[in-house]
């Protein structure tokens, strides 16, 4: 019975393990918008904020307050900015990229 029941603790210390790296993993990867994200809006964008325009941070109550609500809208945005901010066209930024860019941002900075 001892033996069992050491031999469960067992098991479910190595699957409670094997989780967690995998979680740890999945996490490392990070996502495809998050990627792009770091690579390209981080550095006016740190933590959702915004360098430039303290009004406009990618923070949820903001993004309302300039109309921008569901990824299609950040998407639009993103492709004709205002100014300071670079414009990320089709070429530059594919369509599927940028809707990966701008979940990111609406799950992220809430």
């Amino acid at each position: 019975m001892r033996m069992k029941a050491i031999a469960a603790v067992t098991m479910l210390t190595v699957l409670a393990f094997a989780a967690t790296g995998s979680a740890k993993e999945e996490k490392a990867k990070g996502s495809k918008g998050e990627e792009i994200f770091n690579k390209q809006c981080v550095m006016c964008h740190p933590n959702g904020g915004n360098i430039m325009n303290a009004k406009k941070t990618l923070k949820k109550k903001d993004l309302e307050a300039n109309k921008l609500k569901g990824a299609a809208d950040l998407v639009s945005y993103m492709r004709n900015p205002g100014p300071g901010m670079t414009k990320f066209d089709a070429k530059t930024l594919p369509d599927k990229e940028a809707k990966e860019v701008a979940e990111y941002v609406l799950k992220t900075f809430k």
